[in-house]
């Protein structure tokens, strides 16, 4: 009876929608909760466990014993039909996770739709309401201590600000329009945290924040994706809502330790933190430091821009070298790794490959003023 029992188990991952996870879409699938329905990857499930027997009950496909009554439940229900129940009113700026996605992004999508019956019920979340407020953890822009501040999101006014002192005005006010969220556990050290990115007087600042709650700095991320879909959606009335959600955040296409030379050919190679973010490649002492030590836009490749294995001739070569041609300079760069060295150029070589957007336009125009600006910064020379 196991045997024809864990066949049959078998035989229902095979239908559409039971052959991959339920919440992450992994195809990995090895586990299922028998009182929900589902099938479940080895990460989705361990959620599924701490959320306690009392909401959702796991097993193991093949190295668990299946009864009868069980199995009957997998059969009635599955991933189709559950999706149906748990994810009725999912909002449209809420992001549904990947197997690739962030611990806290998957682990609130689960209990979002399990535990807190979030998309089922009637009433709305709170963070598709425009406005949210309420103490984060930021770090210092000098020094690396965390400390309290009031954040305060406002759709109406374009604004999130923060406050050193709620008695006083904010500290700084940030553009909804404008601001980049990403979630950023392995930078930040701490698995509830969030990297805030906007323009500041044509740079990049980075704001980086924290909570102790997981759900609490999931319900920021969103309210920020909610936030702008709104405003996205009232400037662009005749856009559709799926093409609006892909403008709403975005995960930098990659990070990592690089080495970059100078802009003199004399000019030795030094370690830099780089980061993919859209069209601009940044570069940074530290991975947590609030500006960039220098920004390269990256334009299309017909506007002359490329990148190369190796290094320019007459140009130091060390490891493993690539070189990445704008109009203004020759970056002679160089990875770890040759894996390492071809991620990096394959991901910039599909930017390049990508048309301008007027949004890349526009940010690239104002990352120009502040470079021929006078008694102003190179921000594509190191610095």
């Amino acid at each position: 009876m196991a045997d024809q029992n864990l066949q049959m188990l078998l035989e229902l991952l095979k239908k559409s929608g039971n052959n991959e996870c339920a919440d992450c879409g992994s195809k990995y699938v090895e586990w299922a909760s028998y009182n929900i329905g589902i099938f479940l990857c080895t990460r989705c499930a361990g959620v599924h466990r701490a959320m306690g027997a009392h909401i959702s009950k796991v097993k193991h496909l093949k190295l668990d014993k299946w009864e009868d009554s069980q199995l009957e439940r997998m059969k009635e229900v599955g991933n189709v039909k559950a999706r149906l129940k748990y994810e009725q009113r999912v909002p449209a700026c809420y992001r549904r996770p990947t197997e690739d996605s962030p611990q806290v992004l998957i682990e609130q999508w689960i209990r979002a739709k399990y535990e807190r019956l979030e998309f089922s019920l009637n009433e709305r979340p709170s963070y598709t309401s425009g406005h949210m407020e309420g103490f984060l953890m930021k770090r210092g822009k000098e020094d690396s201590r965390y400390q309290p501040r009031k954040f305060v999101l406002c759709e109406t006014d374009d604004t999130l600000k923060y406050h050193v002192k709620e008695s006083k005005d904010p500290k700084a006010v940030l553009r909804i329009s404008e601001l980049n969220v990403a979630f950023a556990p392995p930078k930040i050290g701490h698995m509830n945290s969030m990297q805030l990115t906007y323009l500041k007087d044509g740079s990049t600042r980075h704001i980086y924040v924290y909570h102790d709650d997981p759900e609490v700095i999931n319900n920021w991320y969103m309210a920020i994706r909610c936030a702008k879909l709104h405003r996205l959606q009232v400037a662009f009335p005749s856009a559709s809502e799926a093409e609006l959600v892909h403008l709403l955040t975005r995960d930098f296409a990659r990070e990592g330790w690089l080495l970059k030379t100078g802009p003199r050919p004399s000019d030795g190679y030094k370690r830099r933190w780089f980061t993919l973010d859209n069209r601009k490649l940044m570069y940074h002492d530290d991975p947590l430091d609030a500006y960039p030590k220098g920004e390269i836009f990256l334009g299309h490749q017909m506007d002359g821009y490329s990148v190369r294995i190796g290094a320019p001739q007459g140009a130091k070569d060390q490891g493993f070298s690539f070189t990445l041609f704008t109009p203004e300079r020759v970056f002679n760069l160089s990875a770890s790794t040759e894996q390492e060295r071809d991620e990096w150029m394959h991901e910039i070589q599909k930017v390049l490959e990508r048309p301008l957007t007027p949004q890349d336009s526009s940010i690239s125009a104002r990352l120009i003023r502040k470079r021929t600006g006078t008694n102003s910064i190179n921000i594509f020379t190191g610095r």
